[in-house]
């Protein structure tokens, strides 16, 4: 489960954001001042860091400098209202991986991390399936399987999304020659070689649910 360390001085929109962050399964904690992060980062290891920039004791901006100079590669986004071009070259040069303008959805956020850090995560187990999402390798009952290119994107969107329904017309742009006989077919065969279910919903697309 990815981690992540989230700083946020308002309180109602910190405790919000974890809630959300949490039910799209990552582990959050929270920091209401910049001193804060500094105690968790010692007794914590994290996969991605959530800043505001103005929060009390020390800014987010100054908070990401020392970390990086005390050699914390550790990805990093902020999510904040300074949105004039020197408050974000600021806070690109001090180490930032993305910059989110406040007010956003909280949908946005997600997006952003599953598009940019989720590949950090190693692997997706999946009943007997094992998922490189790196390396997108697949195993089952730790034998390889070789999917081809075209149902490897696709078992790719479909597992990376569990729970929630990905467009058709996104897993038709996947295909070498779209049209919908054709992704039905890919379906199927993902289906057959996985041994797992993989839903239709009708007029939507198609979903691999959570177990």
């Amino acid at each position: 489960m990815m981690k992540i360390l989230l700083l946020e001085d308002d309180k109602i929109l910190c405790d919000s954001l974890a809630e959300y962050l949490e039910s799209e399964d990552y582990s959050v904690d929270k920091a209401y001042r910049g001193s804060e992060v500094f105690d968790l980062t010692y007794e914590n290891s994290y996969d991605l860091y959530i800043l505001d920039v103005n929060v009390p004791d020390i800014n987010g901006f100054d908070v990401l400098r020392e970390l990086r100079e005390a050699d914390d590669n550790t990805p990093a986004m902020y999510i904040t209202a300074l949105s004039d071009i020197n408050s974000i070259s600021k806070g690109f040069s001090v180490g930032a991986d993305d910059y989110v303008k406040k007010p956003f959805d909280p949908e946005e956020l997600i997006i952003r991390i599953k598009s940019k850090f989720d590949k950090r995560e190693k692997k997706i187990i999946y009943k007997n399936i094992v998922y490189d999402v790196a390396q997108q390798i697949v195993l089952k009952e730790s034998s390889l399987v070789s999917l081809g290119e075209v149902q490897l994107r696709l078992f790719h969107e479909l597992i990376t999304n569990q729970d929630r329904v990905v467009d058709a017309y996104t897993l038709l742009d996947m295909l070498e020659q779209p049209n919908m006989n054709a992704l039905r077919v890919n379906i199927a065969k993902l289906k057959a070689k996985l041994g797992i279910e993989i839903t239709n919903i009708r007029s939507q697309g198609y979903m691999i649910e959570k177990v």
